[in-house]
């Protein structure tokens, strides 16, 4: 019987055959698992047991990547150990040194320079283009083109990328298209349904969803996923059992979690917009049916200043992240994107001004008084 994607969520970890059935999918804490003699070793060789070293697989990091996969509606996954190493996975099962990739001007920090310094260092060759335009896409692309790289909504300022039109261009160019989804998460978004490779999360943000792992996956076709999956075992990039557990524990809140979070969002965007004297208020635009996320960036402008107003913020904490359960702010101008050159980060929009809302559960009304009293505090 199939499963609509509520019933997915929770759903999802496959069955381990043991014969004492737990309620909750044990732990698999171990290095390594055991067998009765060479001829039952070789039985994982010839694929008739699944585990042999957990660097290879284990029930709960396979479990892990299987549910996101389940849910963004691609046939296979894998969890990695971060959603860097998701990235790095997916890009080394799509490309090969020499290959030319396009990447967006307005990428997460951490993955401009995983572009700009690490591939370009190992051979890979990449261009930056403004995704605005599809049409700056097209002129970046070289005989030796492999890979398109973009994010399904961009950190910090939000942008919703044009997941159609990049498909579009990649279909018509035999290129691999790879979307960074973890904004929206597949409860509002399904790239891979939308004509996307490969598709990755930091499980990190709202797959965990509570603050306590740091993971990453990676789903898309059978074909890419086995590659990927080769190289994170190589590369030493696998997850922990009891962090995949975790993340597992997270994924099967999903659904309830996105729901409270973009309803909070959505009215806390609207109040910022009708209240305050933000320069601008950055929130997606019908991303989906089911909402615009849990995101909110805004610009405090020249009427507050921001050294205040981040001292002021009481309850809700200043961090480097986001997506967990509670209300919190960052600060991408020293964090996200402290080493993303000047220039660039003019270019984007991104000011001393920008601040990163993650918006959480908590009543509504009540983080609104508390960016209220915020912003009064830092008013010149």
């Amino acid at each position: 019987m199939s499963k609509r994607f509520d019933t997915k969520a929770v759903h999802f970890q496959q069955d381990d055959g043991e014969k004492n059935k737990s309620k909750t999918k044990p732990i698999y804490q171990t290095s390594s698992f055991a067998f009765q003699d060479l001829q039952d070793m070789e039985s994982y060789f010839t694929g008739e047991k699944e585990h042999l070293y957990t660097r290879y697989s284990n029930p709960n990091t396979d479990d892990l990547g299987f549910g996101v996969a389940q849910l963004e509606g691609a046939p296979a996954g894998i969890a990695t150990s971060s959603g860097m190493s998701a990235i790095l996975a997916g890009i080394l099962a799509a490309a090969s040194p020499g290959d030319h990739i396009i990447v967006p001007l307005d990428l997460y920090g951490g993955t401009y320079q995983l572009f700009q310094q690490e591939l370009q260092e190992w051979g890979f060759e990449v261009s930056v283009a403004d995704f605005r335009d599809p049409q700056n896409i097209e002129k970046a692309i070289q005989p030796k083109t492999r890979l398109i790289y973009a994010e399904a909504v961009t950190n910090p300022l939000l942008r919703q990328e044009n997941i159609q039109a990049l498909n579009d261009i990649a279909l018509r160019h035999h290129l691999t298209l790879i979307i960074d989804n973890t904004f929206p998460t597949p409860y509002f978004l399904q790239p891979y349904a939308m004509g996307a490779d490969l598709v990755i999360h930091s499980a990190t943000k709202y797959i965990g969803g509570h603050s306590d792992v740091s993971a990453g996956v990676l789903t898309g076709s059978e074909e890419l996923i086995s590659r990927a999956k080769k190289r994170v075992i190589n590369i030493g990039a696998n997850l922990s059992p009891f962090e995949a557990w975790l993340a597992c524990r997270g994924l099967k809140t999903l659904s309830v979690r996105m729901a409270k979070q973009a309803e909070n969002a959505a009215v806390l965007a609207r109040w910022f917009k009708d209240n305050t004297e933000a320069a601008t208020v950055y929130y997606p635009k019908d991303l989906s049916e089911k909402g615009n996320g849990a995101m909110i960036s805004i610009d405090l402008g020249t009427k507050y200043d921001p050294a205040l107003f981040f001292e002021s913020l009481g309850w809700i904490k200043i961090v480097a992240t986001l997506a967990g359960v509670e209300t919190t702010v960052s600060y991408p101008l020293n964090t996200s994107h402290r080493t993303v050159p000047e220039e660039v980060r003019q270019q984007l929009g991104i000011t001393a001004g920008t601040v990163r809302i993650s918006v959480g559960i908590e009543d509504a009304e009540d983080i609104i008084t508390q960016f209220s009293a915020a912003l009064q505090h830092a008013k010149k």
